[in-house]
């Protein structure tokens, strides 16, 4: 027997006609690629503008379940193609602009992209790699005619030209909703880029859990500046999120340095923020040099990697802002866990509670995990042993795009796939998962594992270290020992006894680093991580002063 409710599917489209229909005078404020100004309107107009798009771009010949791609910032024309493509029934493609042009080819051929949305400061860039995308029917510059500029490109649209020419009398198609939606590509660090194929019923369900009070906690009440780009995992899903609440919206396009962000933060009363660690450190260092407070901002979410403590303190301690650390990833829409309290934490005092929230938290309704040793086996949560983490839920990754790299899942002993996540963490009797590494990264030393995520949050804790990063360094003895490698700030003096001196009684004394290399910057990846496989590679024939081999 079944239920008798009604089977409506659970589409994209519904976030945008819920924020006209109940939230339309709500703004959604953007700093312009264009001059940098202010622009304003509201959900209304967003919705009105997003049905032209939808009327243009079936008038261009798109297709359900054609490819339509993006290259550009945050802003309101991007938020449009979100909803004008994925409300269609074609497939919002978010490219990331940071990667390298070849990562970017590949990844537009890979995907058939048919049409392709660019901001105008990437107009270079494709000049460049559009010989190379002979499948892309047309470049949409997402401008008006004032600020078209010269290209030698064929095929070149203007936004504004294009929308104003269609209709708003669009009426948003109902199809199943396990329809793809949205397609992201892996960073790429290894290899080519993999493409992580979304479905309207998984970024629905994933909306809804995200905005919960235990997750990111996103009401009506708030203002939402996603610092995160909309190129990354689809800015952690809050396009859709304060969509489904009816948040205020400012994006901040191009301008992320810290002054930028600290003016619209206090323009616009933003309440709430999400981004990297990267990000934030420009932000904190703004606000610490020109003597600045926050008047609005009461949490910020911090992902992408993990959040150093002294990041969490500075946030909290001086400025009064929460800190929300959260873990994810692409394949995982992203959001996996986030750290909030429970009940029996309020007795805590704020020096403890400040300790658990140097973990990644706890999975959210919808994702299930579990930490495996090397042969599979579960391992207990106890805040002790660690191991890889695999999860599974509604809306984790079953397998890539046109299948590459074959089936990624893990098969438990009832036959259930488990997605693994190339992280070793441990996990609390409380459900609090902590990163000790990823798998790749993680020291082996003397058959013990050392974590360089723990040692990389010490070092970054001297007032002196602006970054670090520890990677193994191979050992005669040992295997691999820690090789600590650091940039420091601006002005400041350390030497390498004074912060290796900095480790004692803060680590096992076996986990000390073998030695400090101070470097002017660190490599990282498209997404802001930190890129260790170049870092093994720069220092894969260093010595360590321990090293008594010939």
């Amino acid at each position: 027997m079944q239920g008798l409710m009604m089977d409506t599917p659970l589409l994209i489209s519904s976030l945008i006609r819920h924020a006209d229909r109940y939230h339309g005078d709500t703004e959604i404020v953007s700093r312009l690629v264009e001059g940098g100004g202010i622009h304003r309107y509201s959900y209304r107009e967003a919705h009105n503008r997003a049905r032209k798009l939808a009327n243009a771009l079936t008038a261009l010949g798109v297709k359900m379940n054609d490819r339509v791609a993006t290259l550009a910032w945050n802003g309101f024309r991007h938020f449009e193609a979100y909803y004008a493509a994925a409300g269609m029934g074609a497939v919002s493609h978010t490219i990331n602009p940071r990667l390298f042009p070849e990562q970017i080819i590949y990844i537009a051929n890979h995907a058939e992209d048919r049409y392709v949305f660019v901001d105008l400061t990437f107009v270079p860039l494709v000049e460049a790699i559009a010989d190379k995308c002979p499948l892309v029917k047309g470049w949409i510059f997402m401008t008006d005619k004032a600020h078209m500029p010269p290209t030698k490109l064929a095929n070149v649209l203007c936004y504004e030209e294009l929308i104003d020419a269609h209709s708003d009398d669009f009426d948003w198609p109902e199809f199943d909703e396990r329809t793809a939606s949205s397609l992201c590509y892996t960073s790429g660090t290894t290899g080519n880029p993999k493409g992580v194929l979304y479905s309207h019923r998984s970024t629905i369900i994933h909306c809804y859990a995200s905005s919960m009070p235990d997750a990111l906690n996103i009401s009506a009440r708030d203002v939402i500046l996603p610092v995160v780009p909309m190129f990354h995992v689809n800015a952690w899903g809050l396009p859709y999120c304060a969509a489904m609440v009816g948040a205020k919206l400012v994006f901040p396009g191009a301008g992320l340095d810290g002054a930028s962000v600290f003016e619209l933060f206090e323009k616009e009363k933003v309440t709430v923020s999400a981004g990297v660690p990267t990000v934030w450190l420009g932000l904190l260092a703004f606000m610490k040099q020109n003597n600045k407070r926050f008047s609005a901002l009461k949490r910020t979410v911090i992902g992408g990697s993990a959040c150093p403590p002294a990041m969490i303190r500075s946030f909290e301690k001086d400025y009064g802002v929460q800190v929300i650390h959260a873990w994810g990833m692409t394949e995982m829409s992203p959001l996996g866990t986030v750290n909030t309290f429970k009940a029996k934490h309020n007795d805590w005092d704020a020096e403890r509670r400040l300790g658990l929230q140097n973990n990644q938290g706890r999975a959210i309704f919808g994702v299930d995990m579990k930490i495996v040793d090397d042969a599979g086996k579960d391992l207990p949560w106890d805040g002790k042993a660690f191991g890889d983490l695999l999860v599974r839920g509604p809306w984790i990754c079953k397998e890539y795009y046109r299948a590459e790299g074959g089936n990624p899942l893990r098969k438990d002993e009832h036959g259930r796939g488990w997605f693994p996540t190339g992280d070793v963490c441990n996990i609390d009797a409380d459900g609090y998962m902590q990163i000790t590494d990823r798998s790749k990264d993680v020291i082996k030393s003397g058959g013990e594992w050392i974590s360089s995520i723990d040692l990389e949050n010490t070092a970054v804790a001297h007032p002196a270290v602006a970054e670090a990063a520890v990677v193994g360094i191979r050992h005669p003895k040992w295997d691999e020992r820690p090789l600590l490698v650091v940039v420091k700030k601006k002005d400041a003096q350390v030497t390498r006894e004074e912060l290796l001196k900095f480790f004692e009684g803060k680590v096992a004394k076996w986990w000390m680093p073998d030695d400090v290399v101070f470097v002017d910057q660190l490599p990282h990846t498209a997404t802001g991580k930190l890129l260790k496989t170049k870092l093994r590679e720069d220092f894969k024939d260093y010595k360590l002063p321990t090293d008594t081999s010939p």
